[in-house]
């Protein structure tokens, strides 16, 4: 009885750090998707991308505008003098008629008028309107609303495409971060190694069980190593600076770092399995959206024979000398009629140019198409390969290591040269840089397969 309190405390230990065990382990694994969503959010060209395709939504926006009226406030004015003149001799004319009328009523209630000129030209004059014109048969209209609809598609696809490409960088950037980072672990390990051989020839040098040409060869070993280290220290720093310009951010900013290899090898037996399609691949759906396009321009430059009809309503004022009245006032409505007659065969021979277009495009996409299924059958055997000499590598360190112990161990007890041990030494740093060479570039591989088969999820 008195053990059930220390059974329970220690079960909630346990789930309290199976619990915390779990957090961090979730947080490690997300650290890389966190810089992924980071990048994709950042990325100066992905923004110029996303630029693009809100330019092309409002050029659709723009497009649906023509089906709707334009008003238009149109103003004009004119003054001229000289030029051709009427002569109207109104006086000639009616004067000896309204002298007569005069003499019969005895009053003078017709006076007399005086002959006109009429200049052609007009003198401070003025013509003010709003115009309201709407389309009524355009097919031009019809078929620029389908196109641009295709081009903001088409945008949209191209932005998709360009996160893929940015999330194979980023992943790819990060591997080899890891990589040159836990190159710099080994190669501290040969430092250490090689100190540790010095240490014992010198011991053995001051025992006189050694040679002063083994200290003297400990001694190089431990320079080599430590210049080897510094290259693989300027090589972390590299692929740092790199990392951090793919996601817009301060160059030392420093880089999280979590283990991909057990959350990301076990995907490669499931990959290496089965080959996904490429059909769901934006390229090719960007390429079925130009056929798309090409065809509607096709349509379009074959309707050129269609009559275009609109409709205009004109609502204002003319005068001379800046008169408003009911005089002034004025509308006027009618309908514009366009009928092609010829054109010197520019319509033909431009509707030709566009089915060439479309079968053009037609065949690009079927290349495309052959060509994405390559580089996808292609990655997957690199992927293969990769794994499968990433697995011999693990092989190779876990000779070498054993080869290491045995080695030192019988330098220790004089059955083994030095030489032996530093060729010892040296094979097993090289497996083990191998191993890690080998691991990011299954990783790499890995990547680059979920890009050619569009499997890694995009929003």
């Amino acid at each position: 009885m008195k053990l059930t309190p220390l059974i329970c405390k220690q079960s909630v230990c346990a789930l309290l750090f199976v619990v915390v065990f779990g957090f961090f382990k979730a947080n490690a694994q997300n650290a890389l998707n966190n810089y992924i969503d980071f990048g994709l959010k950042n990325n100066i060209v992905l923004q110029q991308k996303n630029i693009s395709l809100e330019k092309a939504q409002y050029a659709l926006k723009r497009a649906k505008g023509l089906f709707l009226p334009s008003v238009n406030l149109q103003a004009a004015y004119q003054t001229a003098d000289g030029g051709r003149n009427i002569p109207l001799p109104l006086g000639d004319l009616m004067n000896p008629v309204y002298q007569t009328l005069n003499q019969i009523t005895g009053t003078n209630r017709f006076p007399m008028l005086e002959n006109q000129t009429i200049n052609f030209l007009p003198k401070n004059f003025h013509d003010a309107k709003l115009r309201t014109t709407v389309p009524i048969i355009n097919t031009d209209i019809i078929y620029s609303n389908k196109i641009a609809k295709q081009q903001t598609t088409l945008k949209e696809f191209e932005v998709q495409v360009y996160k893929r490409d940015l999330v194979k960088e980023i992943k790819t950037a990060y591997y080899n971060y890891l990589s040159a980072l836990a190159a710099v672990d080994i190669y501290q390990s040969g430092v250490q190694l090689a100190k540790e051989g010095l240490r014992v020839n010198q011991k053995l040098l001051e025992n006189g069980k050694g040679l002063p040409a083994y200290v003297l060869r400990s001694q190089s070993e431990v320079e080599n190593a430590n210049a080897t280290l510094l290259d693989a220290e300027q090589k972390v720093n590299n692929a740092r600076l790199y990392f951090n310009f793919l996601l817009n951010r301060d160059a030392n900013e420093a880089v999280e770092v979590e283990s991909q290899d057990q959350a990301n090898l076990a995907k490669v037996e499931g990959l290496l399995a089965g080959l996904n399609a490429v059909g769901e691949r934006e390229e090719l759906k960007a390429l079925q959206q130009l056929e798309g396009i090409n065809r509607n321009v096709q349509k379009m430059n074959g309707q050129f024979a269609v009559p275009k009809l609109g409709a205009f309503l004109d609502v204002g004022t003319q005068s001379e000398g800046f008169k408003f009245n009911s005089n002034t006032r004025y509308y006027m409505v009618g309908l514009q009629l366009e009928v092609p007659i010829f054109s010197g065969n520019r319509n033909s021979n431009k509707l030709k140019e566009s089915s060439l277009d479309l079968k053009n495009a037609e065949l690009n996409s079927n290349l495309v198409a052959q060509q994405l299924n390559l580089a996808a059958k292609t990655s997957q055997n690199s992927l293969r390969s990769a794994y499968q000499t990433y697995q011999s590598s693990l092989k190779q360190l876990e000779a070498a290591s054993t080869y290491l112990r045995l080695i030192d161990r019988g330098y220790l007890a004089g059955a083994n040269s030095f030489v032996e041990t530093v060729d010892a030494r040296n094979q097993y740093t090289s497996a083990k840089i191998l191993v890690n060479i080998n691991l990011y570039k299954t990783l790499i591989a890995l990547t680059n397969l979920e890009r050619e088969t569009a499997s890694f999820p995009i929003n």
